[in-house]
């Protein structure tokens, strides 16, 4: 069996679990979230435990096992502590404001790159170089993450740009003058 996919999921108290037809519904006291399960992986609650079996041994109904534990794992955490994502905004003259519910970046460019959040997301912006994405869903937390982050890729010679709090840029040398 797959490492990932036979391990139970605890599911704490406030979360509501539904299975109908393969289809897994999460309420909590942060959102709902449902996910479509495969036809070959069976979902069942047993003592406060989301437990997940597997047809057969095929390879791809095997990945499938783990995958959907995964994404169930997430759903439970997501709707009771939230998902996180940290931006750092490095660069002369850039920072970041929030106006209102839009996120309003200076990042080099000759006008204001404005940002609307999707429904469900939180964006604040403790310091002027920070950028904080908030939500229930990890996929669209990484998502709205990514989007951001888009907009102005870190540079290697100098960093500047917008990168994840952990991401480590690899910084290249710059020319040098012959002698």
């Amino acid at each position: 069996m797959s490492r990932i996919g036979r391990m139970p999921i605890s599911v704490p108290a406030g979360v509501e679990i539904s299975v109908q037809n393969n289809l897994v519904t999460v309420k909590g006291p942060k959102g709902t979230l449902s996910q479509q399960v495969g036809k070959e992986i069976t979902v069942k609650i047993e003592n406060n435990e989301i437990v997940l079996t597997r047809a057969n041994d095929q390879k791809e109904v095997r990945a499938q096992h783990g995958l959907y534990r995964a994404l169930l794992h997430n759903m439970v955490e997501g709707v009771t502590k939230g998902f996180s994502k940290s931006l750092i905004i490095n660069g002369v003259g850039y920072k970041a404001q929030m106006q209102g519910k839009k996120l309003v970046l200076n990042i080099g460019y000759s006008h204001p790159i404005e940002f609307d959040p999707p429904e469900g997301i939180s964006i604040k912006c403790p310091s002027l170089n920070e950028v904080v994405v908030e939500g229930f869903d990890k996929t669209v937390v990484g998502q709205v993450a990514a989007n951001i982050r888009a907009k102005r890729v870190v540079e290697p010679y100098h960093a500047y740009g917008i990168r994840y709090k952990d991401e480590v840029v690899v910084m290249k040398e710059g020319k040098t003058a012959g002698k």
